[in-house]
């Protein structure tokens, strides 16, 4: 098998792994419990968001550990409105379900939603954006690496416009943290799994006098803002994924550089790229070609492990909002693949998987001649 699906998850590293494996023997103590044992496993948790701190690099602000980075972004939204007199949300059309559902959620509650509408190449358009936020704005919700397409949006700049007005910047920043800067956002969700961590385990940085209203109540265990009891080994796993996507970052973004180059040149002709070449994550290649079955190339090719778009989104049957947002037709949708890669992906297996996928696409394409 070879996996080309690192949008969905990632691999865990074997230092992860390493580091949780006591957490889930022997050290298995509450860290909410005053005993020794839960004084060490509450210590190892503080250790652990010290080291996701670092990884995030902003001031005055606090990380709530969560069960992902769903959980994070719904708290986020919902709490910040609660705490808000204004009822208007900005956000963008290729957001996750999470950010989506919740404004729509929102919507129908009697709040005003707007969905900012993105360019071929998958950016906001800034000016658009200047108008849309506005003095009546609580929140501005936009995700920084997008997940089916990699393409970087200018959160920076919309945290600005935010600012401006006096509104809360929330960055999704799942599929960013730990490969690109993060902005000046005054919320920033995340998630272990696609960091090469756990799943069942993420968080929102939250920065002082921006934080949400509690949606999860029954002990407060998290600084008040947030109840139930945690993992030591998740929030462990998390921390020492953040440790080591720190101090690898430099050597992950020249591999990942490097595969990308490989992967479109490997593919050939024929493909288009979905989505700008510039402002991208280049370890996510979402491309089609005309004509082709993108769901029956995925079953064909059972021993690669790619996809076709989101996994939250996968099995609905429905084309790709995501593509649909960049102007594509359905049918232009339904002839997309995503390839995710990383860290653990190697160029040679690369190459065959690029190699195997275009002649299964020419293939699928000489039968319908």
């Amino acid at each position: 098998m070879i996996y080309l699906d690192y949008q969905a998850t990632t691999p865990v590293a074997p230092e992860v792994v390493a580091a949780m494996r006591p957490w889930i023997e022997e050290k298995f103590a509450n860290p909410h419990s005053p005993s020794r044992w839960g004084a060490e496993a509450a210590a190892a948790v503080e250790h652990a968001r010290d080291q996701i701190l670092t990884e995030i690099a902003l001031d005055e602000g606090r990380f709530v550990f969560t069960s992902g980075a769903t959980e994070a972004l719904n708290w986020a939204i919902k709490g910040t409105i609660e705490r808000s007199e204004r009822r208007k949300i900005v956000t963008i059309a290729t957001e996750h379900a999470a950010v989506l559902d919740s404004c729509e959620w929102l919507e129908g509650r009697g709040f005003q939603v707007v969905r900012l509408g993105v360019s071929a190449d998958g950016l906001v358009d800034l000016g658009e954006a200047a108008e849309a936020i506005d003095a009546k704005t609580a929140l501005v919700a936009a995700m920084l690496v997008n997940n089916e397409i990699g393409t970087v949006q200018p959160v920076a700049a919309l945290a600005e416009l935010a600012h401006a007005v006096g509104a809360v910047m929330l960055c999704d920043a799942v599929q960013g943290y730990g490969r690109v800067d993060l902005p000046p956002a005054d919320l920033i969700a995340i998630s272990g799994h696609k960091v090469h961590g756990p799943k069942g385990v993420g968080g929102l940085w939250i920065r002082k006098g921006h934080e949400p209203a509690a949606l999860m109540h029954g002990g407060g265990q998290e600084a008040g803002l947030r109840s139930g009891t945690l993992s030591p080994a998740l929030c462990v796993g998390l921390g020492t994924a953040a440790r080591i996507a720190n101090e690898r970052r430099a050597r992950d973004t020249a591999h990942v550089e490097r595969l990308f180059e490989v992967a479109l040149a490997t593919l050939g002709e024929g493909w288009v790229l979905n989505g700008g070449i510039e402002a991208r994550y280049r370890g996510n290649i979402n491309i089609r070609r005309e004509g082709l079955d993108a769901a029956r190339l995925v079953g064909e090719l059972r021993n690669l492990a790619f996809s076709l778009g989101s996994a939250c989104a996968s099995g609905s049957g429905r084309p790709s909002h995501v593509l649909r947002a960049l102007g594509l037709t359905d049918r232009q949708a339904r002839s997309s693949i995503r390839l995710g890669f990383g860290r653990m992906t190697g160029e040679a297996e690369l190459v065959s998987a690029c190699r195997t996928i275009a002649q299964t696409a020419d293939a699928q394409a000489s039968f319908a001649a």
